[in-house]
This record gives structure tokens, C-alpha cells and sequence, in this order.
């Protein structure tokens, strides 16, 4: 039977990451022999695990090692990244690498390159004769550009998963343990708010992407408290958030209820569109707020303190409002 060999490293046992591995060769029809196992035996120590995987045939092995890679799993001794020329442009090779939102790397001529820009279904471009050697780097598939070097299949990549400590601690302390009455709301609020401090901390970006419903559920004066507060780094939202942001600041209601009563004004059904049209007429939501016309809210926040933000329309938008960009590649671009 064709077999691979792969490791796995870090706190794999406590973070499940080795049962899930295991899981996912079981599932999946495959076997696997563990052929070293070493276990961290302090708080702070990695472990790591090698085995070999088999299956019926390559393709099964191909599917399992697929699965595997997407949980952590790298193969052992590994080769060179394969790369193709695209063919044109915004057009990626047959079987190119689709990226996850994990910290990637490629292997390429011999050398680990980090894959910059990290970002969910992308693709991966190495530029061999980029200035200060070679580069990787995630490109949107709109972005690609005829005779691009892109990574193809899974060979020579390798993802980095988030690394889950042994404790509850650190940024993803909040999604281990039981439900208890308290972690939908004080808990989980409490956790998040810490890895925001964390992040902020250690220099990264907070980049929050909300929906209506945080407007609609009565999170928006939070909200603008950490954007007015310097915790969030930029905004990248929707037409439909915006709308409601600036309904509630105009007319006390969201969506035409009223967040706080949840009564529904007599013609509240028309705030929204009426919100829509005052900013119009001011010619935009930043002159809008010039005026005075709008005096709170989370992208008011974001426009009294210089926070980058951004509105991406959708086919379901009213409206929209002048800021939205109604082309969604040069949305995701911004």
C-alpha cells in the first residue's frame, strides 16, 4: 500500500491536534504506525509525533494527507514547493494551493520562505528574484498576473495552526472548555477582550468585521467604545452595517425597531432608507458627520479618530451609501 510519513509538533495532545490526526486517517480508511513519539513533560515543552500513513490507493492517501496538512501535519522530509507560470491573467494552474488563514510556509530551491499577507483562499506567489532574495506571498485570484510562479498542490507547504497552550490562557483560552450559564456572555466578552490586549501588545492588528446584527442586538455603543479607544485598528464592513449604524444615531432604531424598547416606530420600516438619503445629500458618511448630521456610532468613531474603514456593498443593499464600493474585488483590495 502506498504510505507517507508525517509530523506533528507542539502541544499536540492537549490541543487535540494529535487524536484529530488520528481521527482523520480512521475516517477516512487509511492506517497509520506511530514511529516516534516524544512527549513534553513540562508546562512549556512541545511534543512531537511521527508516523506513517497508509492507504488503499494514492488517491485516498492524497485526500488523507490533504486533511492532514489542513490540521497542522507536515510531511516529513520534505521537497521544494511545484510552482506553474499562470497562464493568464486571473487564471492559477490546475490544482494550485488554496490557502488557509493560518501562518503558511513554502519551501523553495532549499529554504523555508514565509508566506506573506496570509489570508483564506488565496493563492500563493513566489517571486524568485524579488529584492533581498525570493518571496512568497498570498494573492487574491483577481490579483494574479499571466506568468505568475504559483504553488501547486500541497507538497513543500507547511501550516502553522495557532498554538493552543496546555491551559486556558492566551488568545484562544476561550473556546476550550464546558458551557456554563456564564460563558455565553461575561466569560466569552472577558476572554475576547483579553486577546485584543494581547494583540494590541505585541503589536498586531485588530481588524474587526462586524455585521448589522451588532448593531441590531445592542453592541454598537461597545463597539464605538474600542474603535474611540484605540483597540480596534481598522473596520471592514458592509453597506447594511453602516446603514444601521447611522439609523440608530438618527433615529434611535435599527432596522426600524427600536433597540431598546424593542417597539417599532409608526413608518420605522423607513429609517433606513431615510438615513441612506440624509447622508446623500450630505454627498458622504464623513461629511456627514462634518456637518454634525451624525454624532455617534462606530464609524463615526472610526472617522473622528482616523481609523481606516472600509464598505463593501452586496446585491442585497439599499441604497447604497456614496462610500460603499460596489465593486467587490476593489472592496477586498481595499
Amino acid at each position: 500500500m502506498p504510505d507517507r510519513t508525517v509530523e506533528l509538533t507542539g502541544h499536540i495532545i492537549d490541543s487535540g491536534m494529535m487524536q484529530r490526526a488520528f481521527g482523520v486517517v480512521m475516517d477516512m480508511g487509511g492506517s497509520f504506525h506511530v514511529e516516534q513519539f516524544d512527549v513534553g513533560s513540562q508546562k512549556d515543552e512541545r511534543s512531537y509525533c511521527r508516523m506513517r500513513v497508509e492507504a488503499a490507493d494514492e488517491d485516498r492517501l492524497r485526500s488523507i494527507l490533504h486533511e492532514l496538512h489542513q490540521n497542522g501535519a507536515t510531511v516529513a522530509d520534505p521537497v521544494d514547493a511545484t510552482v506553474e507560470h499562470a497562464p493568464a491573467d486571473q487564471v492559477v494552474p490546475s490544482g494550485f494551493y488554496s490557502t488557509t488563514n493560518h501562518h503558511t510556509e513554502v519551501r523553495y530551491d532549499g529554504e523555508w520562505l514565509p508566506v506573506a499577507g496570509t489570508e483564506m483562499d488565496c493563492a500563493v506567489v513566489v517571486e524568485p528574484d524579488a529584492p533581498g532574495g525570493p518571496r512568497a506571498s498570498t494573492e487574491p485570484l483577481s490579483g494574479v498576473e499571466a506568468g505568475d510562479l504559483v504553488v501547486v498542490g500541497e507538497a513543500g507547504v507547511r501550516v502553522n495552526p495557532p498554538e493552543r497552550p496546555r491551559d486556558a490562557d492566551g488568545p484562544f483560552g476561550f473556546m476550550q472548555g464546558g458551557v456554563s450559564s456564564e460563558r455565553p456572555s461575561e466569560s466569552l466578552v472577558r476572554e475576547i477582550a483579553r486577546a485584543i490586549v494581547e494583540t494590541d501588545a505585541a503589536d498586531g492588528t485588530v481588524l474587526a468585521v462586524p455585521g448589522p446584527a451588532v448593531i441590531h442586538a445592542g453592541g454598537r455603543a461597545a463597539l464605538a467604545e474600542l474603535v474611540r479607544e484605540g483597540f480596534v485598528d481598522a473596520v471592514s464592513t458592509g453597506n447594511g452595517f453602516a446603514v444601521h449604524d447611522i439609523e440608530r444615531d438618527l433615529y434611535g432604531t435599527s432596522l426600524g425597531m427600536d433597540v431598546d424598547t424593542l417597539d417599532h416606530p409608526r413608518k420605522g420600516h423607513k429609517h433606513h432608507i431615510r438615513a441612506i438619503g440624509a447622508v446623500t445629500r450630505a454627498g458622504s458618511v464623513s461629511e456627514a458627520v462634518d456637518e454634525g448630521l451624525v454624532e455617534s456610532g462606530v464609524i463615526y468613531e472610526c472617522v473622528q479618530n482616523e481609523v481606516p474603514w472600509v464598505l463593501a456593498g452586496s446585491i442585497r443593499d439599499d441604497g447604497p451609501l456614496p462610500d460603499t464600493i460596489t465593486d467587490t474585488v476593489a472592496a477586498q483590495a481595499a
